[in-house]
């Protein structure tokens, strides 16, 4: 499947507020609410890579649009509208660069946490693992392989890093004094039946979702449902007609690409290697992939 539409690196949408550029979302301020755009910049090692995925945003968009309207029933969410006509008058003028890759969202507090379930140990879970027998203080049996499935999924969370440096896994009373007790509890029982959910769907459509990172705020004094959910930027997702225990997966998320660079003389600082073509075109495959698979639907 060719790239249907040039790749956006960054927005400027003149006549709006730019409130800022993260590692993929451009978020613009329109008062009481806020339009997230999400261009097909790629990050990995928390460094901005220097080409862009084609329609990596609008993948991250499709993908985040069907697990919402799954898990509403479970947790309120910030979305206003997926739909450009929709969105305020001042945003008409842009809808060609919006349409496909922008949420029109409510205000929320973001928590100061990374709300991450692992039913695999993969990534920095096994490397914890490796060294301590435990993982975000969760004692673990022994005996267990990377890329293994877990007695039963953990919720381990992490700091929120700003651009370019790196989240840490905390253990639980660390997550809890930085959220509050029953923050805390409402955010870790609700990330583990979100998880629940999507690995059940998920697996269903031969996917299995090894871990992923929910993000929560306070919006009106009540809990809700953040940023993007269970896309290949938050979450690793593996090909299950493939899954075996004992080492790497192939994966439908961006660990092709850090594979790609841990091959590199890079030390995983700005500024980021150029990457070749190929490599490109093989990282948008895996998120076409991984957007078919999930929601059946063609991008």
């Amino acid at each position: 499947m060719s790239a249907s539409k040039q790749a956006i690196m960054e927005t400027h949408l003149d006549n709006l507020v730019l409130l800022k550029r993260g590692k993929v979302r451009d978020v613009y301020d329109l008062g009481d609410s806020l339009l997230i755009v999400a261009t097909d910049r790629i990050s990995a090692f928390d460094v901005v890579m220097e080409n862009p995925i084609p329609d990596k945003g609008r993948i991250l968009t499709r993908i985040s649009k069907f697990w919402f309207d799954r898990m509403s029933d479970i947790v309120e969410n910030h979305v206003i509208s997926f739909d450009a006509d929709a969105f305020p008058e001042l945003c008409k003028q842009h809808a060609s660069i919006l349409e496909g890759r922008t949420m029109w969202v409510k205000k929320a507090r973001p928590l100061p946490i990374e709300c991450i379930v692992r039913g695999y140990l993969a990534g920095s879970g096994w490397k914890e693992y490796r060294q301590s027998g435990a993982l975000c203080g969760h004692v673990l049996p022994r005996g267990l392989v990377e890329s293994g499935s877990l007695p039963e999924p953990l919720f381990t969370p992490s700091t929120k890093a700003e651009l370019e440096e790196h989240d840490e896994n905390i253990t639980l009373p660390q997550a809890e004094s930085l959220v509050g007790r029953d923050t805390f509890r409402q955010v870790e029982r609700i990330s583990l039946q979100l998880y629940h959910r999507a690995r059940d769907l998920a697996w269903d459509q031969g996917i299995i979702i090894a871990d992923t990172k929910f993000e929560f705020g306070i919006c009106g004094g009540k809990l809700i449902l953040i940023d993007e959910i269970l896309t290949p930027d938050s979450s690793r997702f593996w090909p299950k007609d493939e899954y075996l225990p004992g080492g790497p997966q192939k994966s439908f998320d961006k660990q092709f690409l850090r594979d790609y660079l841990e091959s590199l003389s890079w030390d995983k600082r700005p500024p980021a290697p150029v990457l070749p073509p190929t490599i490109i075109a093989q990282t948008r495959d895996r998120y076409v992939e991984a957007l078919d698979r999930i929601t059946g639907g063609a991008l």
